[in-house]
């Protein structure tokens, strides 16, 4: 079997084409750059000049658009073409849009719907008016899919991401395996230094990262939200006592406190694992609460639905935090739900301790300054609870910037799991999580360097996304 090129057949029309779109726009924006320094002092010192954006600029600028719309529907033909074109005729770029068609799917079907409806789903709606969050939007739902596809239905990846298969150690991308026929007899994007598929390794760890980043930063946010509210709400000594704990903890290097957190050492002396007893209680206490301080007024409804979620939460809870082999192992095999793995739940715990203290931050600041204003006031005069006027009307009215730092933080968990993979920390050695895929393959970065850079920009791809998707939610948030 031949080995793929990038582009295939489709390259021999659409590679001259997408030269000269792209020569055509490095000069249409030079051409733009030059003539908008020219016409500055123009615009300076004429009233004339300020009517409008006419003439040679206007021109140049509007071709810019041109051909930069010109180089994306290029890139969408090569990605097109290798959706209807035989297997390999599209090159490893049209393979690559095969496999990935599912998502695809889920693409087009989310913008879709949420763009039909976006008047009806508030912020999440306003999203759809902003390029920068539907890029960004984009992105992480790549990612987000990808990672679902893969890990619940094993659609994406072409290989086992653990399996080495002789002869294709370091092997560029687009090798075919030997003796493999049929549809995805290629390693795609090329094999690392274990002859392992470096394509099925890059989707494998989108997974680790949907199952950890989002719900440890979820979980950082129970914790930092049913602290900070009561310490900014209340202030005095509780303050006191709440933000010196933060300080204390957020005076530690986060690098530093990651390695603390997850050496062997401290794994071994139990320390992880009773700080997720004590961590994973706070989204309980938070829902009880909320529940309890809504439903406050209407005892036999209230009685039933925190019933149900102490029932509800505390089995997760418990299924949690039992782990067999370790002094936490208490609730029966038949009553336990699930299985964390020992390395996932370290990483888990210690991105829930590390980002709970800056989210505290936040929203006890958030908390002293909307518990002035007049609504808050309107809520104690009827009579009001202070959990009711903490999660009931101050927290909604700080759901803006606390969306746009979840969004943020998530990147944030990104990198520092990427960083704890690459150092080795965590989790397992032979785990396809993007920094260690990384680290494996830096060690031949100026021979082979396809083996860091695929991982390498897949961590870069989601980060940028969901920094504008952050970004996206600010312009948004701040026109209400």
């Amino acid at each position: 079997m031949d080995p793929l090129t990038w582009t295939g057949a489709l390259g021999t029309v659409l590679n001259p084409l997408l030269l000269l779109c792209t020569c055509a726009f490095a000069i249409a924006a030079l051409a733009a750059t030059l003539l908008g320094l020219r016409a500055a002092p123009a615009r300076a010192g004429s009233a004339a000049a300020l009517a409008g954006p006419g003439g040679a600029p206007g021109a140049a600028r509007l071709a810019v658009r041109l051909t930069f719309w010109a180089i994306v529907a290029v890139l969408v033909a090569y990605l097109v073409g290798g959706l209807v074109t035989p297997y390999g005729t599209g090159g490893i770029l049209g393979c690559l849009s095969r496999r990935f068609l599912p998502v695809w799917i889920a693409l087009a079907a989310s913008f879709g719907l949420s763009i039909a409806f976006k008047r009806r789903l508030g912020l999440y709606g306003k999203l759809f008016d902003s390029t920068i969050g539907m890029i960004g939007f984009a992105l992480v739902m790549f990612w987000v899919y990808t990672a679902l596809f893969t890990g619940l239905f094993g659609w994406i990846v072409t290989q086992d991401p653990l399996t080495t298969l002789s002869g294709l150690k370091n092997k560029v991308p687009g090798t075919p395996i030997p003796g493999a026929t049929g549809p995805w007899s290629h390693y795609l994007l090329g094999g690392d230094n274990l002859a392992r598929d470096v394509f099925s390794r890059m989707v494998a760890g989108s997974w680790i990262v949907v199952q950890i980043a989002p719900l440890a930063t979820l979980f950082a946010f129970m914790v930092g939200i049913t602290l900070g509210l009561p310490a900014g709400f209340y202030g005095g000594r509780l303050d006191t006592l709440l933000s010196f704990l933060a300080n204390l903890i957020l005076a530690f290097p986060v690098i530093l406190l990651f390695y603390l957190l997850v050496t062997p050492e401290m794994v071994a002396s139990g320390v992880p694992a009773w700080m997720a007893v004590v961590l994973f209680l706070f989204p309980i206490l938070f829902v009880v609460v909320l529940l309890n301080a809504r439903l406050y007024t209407r005892p036999l409804r209230r009685t039933l639905w925190v019933g149900a979620a102490l029932l509800g939460l505390g089995w997760l809870y418990l299924s949690m935090i039992s782990q067999a082999g370790t002094p936490i192992a208490f609730l029966p095999e038949d009553l336990d739900l699930f299985d964390v793995p020992g390395g996932i739940l370290v990483v888990f715990v210690s991105v829930v301790f590390v980002n709970a203290p800056t989210v505290f931050r936040i929203v006890r600041g958030l908390a002293m300054d909307i518990k002035t204003r007049d609504y808050v006031a309107a809520a104690r005069t009827r009579g009001e609870g202070a959990w009711y006027i903490m999660l009931w009307e101050i927290l909604p009215n700080a759901r803006g910037p606390l969306i746009v730092d979840f969004c943020l933080r998530i990147g944030y968990t990104t990198i520092l799991l990427g960083t704890l993979g690459f150092f080795g920390l965590g989790l397992p050695p032979d785990s396809p999580d993007w920094g260690s895929t990384i680290n494996l393959g830096r060690r031949l970065l100026s021979i082979y360097p396809h083996a860091a850079l695929v991982p390498a920009f897949a961590l870069l791809s989601l980060v940028l996304g969901l920094n504008l998707l952050a970004d996206g939610l600010r312009e948004e948030s701040l026109r209400d």
